[in-house]
């Protein structure tokens, strides 16, 4: 298992999106073009990229993956940086999560239907017994 050791990339791609917010004249890169087209078309990449990771997975094309998820890590975060909500906040949920549910897992919606209870398995009754 290959394991990160250095700065946090994702707080500093937040902090750099956040300079840009603050004066897009800084840079003509791809993240000032990116929010000059505005919050629609981040979402959109997003959305895109979170396509791309799941056509890589299926495919079983490990490195591909790697990479799109890469990508879509940083639109991502791009789009949080519109949003005002920093990587920190959304470790800081995953974690809370953590505590309350023993896992970061995914919470249900309000509208999703309750899980029904297993059906009681019945038992086929034998020829000549009663019941």
């Amino acid at each position: 298992m290959v394991h990160y050791i250095g700065p946090d990339p994702l707080r500093a791609l937040y902090e750099a999106v956040q300079a840009l917010r603050r004066d897009p004249s800084m840079d003509g890169s791809r993240t000032a073009k990116l929010l000059a087209q505005g919050r629609a078309r981040m979402a959109r990449k997003v959305g895109e990229e979170a396509i791309e990771v799941a056509i890589e997975a299926m495919r079983g094309d490990r490195n591909a993956t790697l990479m799109e998820s890469a990508d879509l890590l940083y639109n991502l975060v791009v789009l949080l940086s519109d949003l005002g909500i920093s990587p920190d906040e959304v470790m800081a949920e995953l974690r809370r999560r953590e505590l309350a549910f023993g896992i970061a897992e995914k919470l249900p919606k309000a509208d999703d239907p309750p899980v029904p209870a297993p059906a009681p398995v019945q038992q086929k009754r034998r020829k000549g017994t009663k019941g």
